[in-house]
């Protein structure tokens, strides 16, 4: 039975690049058929009316360690994927990549086995992997356990090596105290994104990883060597070079909103600065606490911390993310969308969702209201 036509209008569209106003989207059958000036979209179905509501390809989330009351670390498996999967969806998610903090061998190999067989057989949203350590330096570990904290070896190489064969994203956040030129460029070189962070290198040292194939950075002022007066650290290695891009834990808590301002005027091109939620398992509920590794992460006030007031994650959505960098840093709507949403597929190699007719269907598209305090999707 074919549906009626779903015509949305009177409202903003963010097409993946642009912010449109004053354009109008028809879909049928699920499909969009129809995307331009109002005046040019047929009205041969329901008209829903956005009230001034922006229309958006869902979010794309690069680190995401939990949600729905569990975290991937605990328990890393199908089910559990399954859970994160469904809350990050209510949240506006289209795509996203588990992410496994520090842990044993074994705990990794699980997460890479778990990962792939959930993309196997469809779970939604789920990209790929990140692998938040173990190789990192413990002078920066946040809330990472020391005690798992190691140098990457042969054994390790290889597993990361088979991992990027399976599986269609493999990012890996690494220390150059621990993971060498070498290793970067073998990883590099199979297709992994290399990641540099938690990590106290000097600026010279981070160039250097960076020519050797790391093409990201892993929140953006939070656990790395900072921009001093004399040494410019891995934040001045980001800023000033051009080939590579970097994740922000937009909440106001982790960066100060002029630091991000700041960051963001300061970035040389055509490398990004992009959202990440850092999300762990409160996302998607109401809890005020749970357990990571055995420790006690206790939320209060849009902040996670450990028992000695370490930022353990964050009590973050990409929704409140976006609002954050154009409310308080004061970025262009259709900036921090970009931001929340194909800077992060193209860098990953998600394919990125451009709204145009015959691009994509419904379910991938969301509703942020015009305030950007909630988000709903469209299927």
């Amino acid at each position: 039975m074919t549906r009626r036509a779903l015509i949305f209008r009177n409202g903003r569209i963010f097409d993946g690049t642009t912010l449109r106003d004053g354009f109008a989207m028809r879909f049928q059958d699920g499909h969009l058929t129809a995307f331009g000036p109002d005046t040019e979209v047929p009205r041969d179905g329901e008209e829903i009316d956005l009230d001034g509501d922006i229309l958006s390809p869902g979010f794309v989330d690069l680190q995401v360690n939990g949600g729905d009351g569990v975290m991937f670390n605990d328990d890393p498996s199908i089910g559990t994927l399954r859970r994160m999967s469904s809350a990050h969806r209510r949240l506006g998610v289209r795509a996203f990549l588990p992410t496994l903090i520090t842990d044993t061998a074994e705990k990794t190999q699980a997460a890479i086995a778990a990962v792939t067989d959930a993309i196997s057989v469809g779970v939604p949203g789920i990209a790929g992997l990140h692998l938040e350590g173990p190789h990192l330096s413990t002078e920066r570990k946040g809330a990472h356990d020391p005690s798992l904290i190691r140098p990457m070896e042969p054994d390790d190489l290889d597993t990361l090596l088979a991992a990027a064969e399976d599986l269609p994203v493999l990012k890996v956040t690494i220390a150059p105290e621990n993971v060498s030129e070498e290793h970067v460029r073998v990883l590099s070189a199979a297709g992994v994104l290399v990641s540099l962070g938690h990590t106290n290198a000097g600026y010279d040292t981070c160039l250097n990883y960076f020519e050797a194939g790391a093409r990201c950075v892993t929140h953006l002022f939070n656990a790395m060597s900072q921009l001093g007066n004399r040494e410019p650290g891995l934040v001045g290695a980001t800023l000033a070079y051009g080939n590579v891009s970097s994740g922000l834990i937009a909440d106001a808590v982790h960066v100060h909103p002029e630091t991000m301002r700041a960051a963001w005027q300061a970035k040389t091109g055509p490398g990004q600065i992009f959202l990440v939620s850092d999300a762990m398992a409160v996302a998607g509920t109401d809890c005020t606490e749970f357990t990571l590794g055995g420790r006690c992460i206790r939320r209060g006030d849009g902040v996670l911390t450990l028992p000695d007031g370490t930022l353990a994650g964050a009590d973050l959505d990409l929704t409140k993310a976006v609002r954050t960098v154009v409310k308080k840093v004061g970025l262009p709507i259709e900036t921090a969308l970009r931001a929340a949403t194909n800077v992060p597929a193209v860098l990953a190699g998600i394919p990125p969702l451009i709204l145009e007719p015959g691009s994509g269907m419904q379910s991938g598209i969301i509703r942020l209201s015009r305030d950007l305090s909630t988000v709903s999707i469209l299927a």
